[in-house]
């Protein structure tokens, strides 16, 4: 359930909703929608988490509810990609909040969905937009096993490193962290 605990009416206002998105109930949809309003901004993302887990929510309901959602919508729906969709249907939501500049909808694209899905070319660009807009990279789902002896994605952040030298500017934060992770695994003596 929600952390911490809710109100007393904030809670039966959910277990109401959670009810109608398990029976999939004409309206379901718009309790996802107004859960902030209920529920409180604190525990918005988890309610509407809950929601969509409760109504099983499809790749087609994903996608609708995201395009038509505000900010705080499309992230739960980004949140509650890795319980709702196995294979990679919904990639092009995590894409498209990948193409954004709210922090908040890149971090939440950066979860697990994103870790098993996405290639390793749009994996290695949304790592360099977290560095870009300061999303702090201990964000990125998988970041340590998709990272380890990315030749690749070492080449594109040591020229992003010296660019920014170059110009004298401050090294994004986490820069080195990642750059470290590419390093090739030592081999057993």
């Amino acid at each position: 359930m929600l952390t911490p605990t809710p109100t007393a009416t904030a809670r039966a206002w959910l277990d109401s909703a959670l009810t109608e998105a398990g029976a999939r109930a004409p309206g379901w949809e718009e309790r996802f929608v107004t859960a902030g309003r209920h529920c409180g901004r604190e525990h918005a993302d988890e309610a509407r988490t809950l929601l969509l887990r409760a109504a099983a929510a499809g790749p087609d309901t994903l996608t609708r509810l995201y395009h038509h959602g505000t900010a705080a919508e499309r992230r739960a729906v980004l949140l509650a990609l890795p319980s709702l969709v196995t294979g990679p249907e919904a990639v092009p939501l995590v894409e498209d909040a990948l193409r954004t500049h709210d922090t908040t909808l890149l971090a939440a694209a950066l979860g697990p969905y994103a870790a098993t899905h996405l290639t390793p070319h749009a994996w290695r660009h949304a790592v360099l937009k977290c560095l870009f807009t300061g999303v702090p990279v201990t964000t990125v789902a998988g970041l340590a096993e998709r990272a380890a002896g990315d030749t690749e994605l070492a080449r594109m952040l040591t020229d992003h490193a010296a660019e920014r030298t170059a110009a004298g500017r401050d090294l994004p934060a986490g820069l080195s962290l990642v750059l470290a992770l590419t390093a090739p695994a030592e081999e057993p003596s």
